[in-house]
């Protein structure tokens, strides 16, 4: 990603634009770049935000999906955003849900693409085999319905930190703590427009995980994306820009 990013006390961030706050939220082995074609689109109109979670800065006594979604809420609250639309994908997503239940004075919309928070097909929260090159290749890959974008530079990236033994750590508690952190029972009292983009082939996050989301979220509509697996704002980033477009205009002219 081209954008400078800024450094502010504990704060890493990328921002670009004015108007409305955009706030996006990567996943456990996301990166900035990972919403690299949102970002340029939408800073025409927006103020677009990354913020750089802190997964591998998090103490390991205390490293779980609700410290993600308190340091979101204190990074918003620090750079005095009001309200803004959360978008996140994997865990991003669940972070964002997090936030809204618990902080929903701050949250526009929500935006949940891949998101964990009901089920899903991690990587592992061990990982026995996280020497085995190919087999971290492989799980990578599975990320995408297109198994090619997922490059030597992404896997080199996945492998690194599940051989970092401080990084391993932190991304087994994640995991575990994402799938204690089940946030079902209180889905019905997010009542904020939401939207819903899954991959038809996300085999993480499975089309039935989307389903289930719209059904217990109030205001959701969801759309599906064929030939696409659990980062459609990468495997699909026009698609995915027109939906989100229409959604934000939707909002802005209800």
């Amino acid at each position: 990603m081209e954008a400078q990013i800024k450094q502010e006390g504990q704060y890493q961030y990328v921002e670009q634009g004015e108007g409305p706050v955009l706030l996006l939220l990567h996943g456990l082995f996301g990166a900035l770049s990972n919403f690299e074609t949102v970002f340029q689109y939408f800073s025409e109109n927006y103020k677009v935000v990354i913020p750089l979670l802190p997964i591998y800065q998090l103490p390991l006594n205390n490293c779980g999906v609700e410290q993600l979604a308190e340091f979101t809420q204190a990074f918003m609250q620090y750079k005095s955003f009001g309200k803004a639309t959360l978008i996140g994908n994997s865990l991003g997503g669940h972070i964002a849900l997090l936030n809204a239940i618990h902080h929903p004075q701050t949250v526009e919309s929500l935006v949940l693409t891949g998101s964990s928070g009901l089920f899903e097909n991690a990587l592992g929260d061990t990982y026995p085999r996280r020497h085995d090159y190919e087999y971290v290749k492989k799980k990578t890959a599975e990320t995408f319905f297109d198994p090619s974008l997922a490059d030597k530079a992404l896997v080199d990236e996945v492998f690194d930190a599940v051989n970092d033994r401080e990084k391993a750590l932190r991304i087994i508690k994640l995991a575990r703590s994402a799938i204690r952190q089940n946030v079902g029972e209180h889905l019905p009292n997010i009542k904020i427009p939401t939207l819903l983009v899954w991959g038809n082939n996300d085999v993480i996050t499975p089309p039935f995980v989307g389903t289930d989301f719209h059904e217990a979220l109030p205001q959701s509509e969801l759309h599906f994306i064929d030939q696409c697996g659990h980062v459609p704002m990468m495997e699909h980033p026009q698609k995915f820009n027109v939906l989100l477009h229409a959604f934000l205009k939707k909002i802005e002219n209800s």
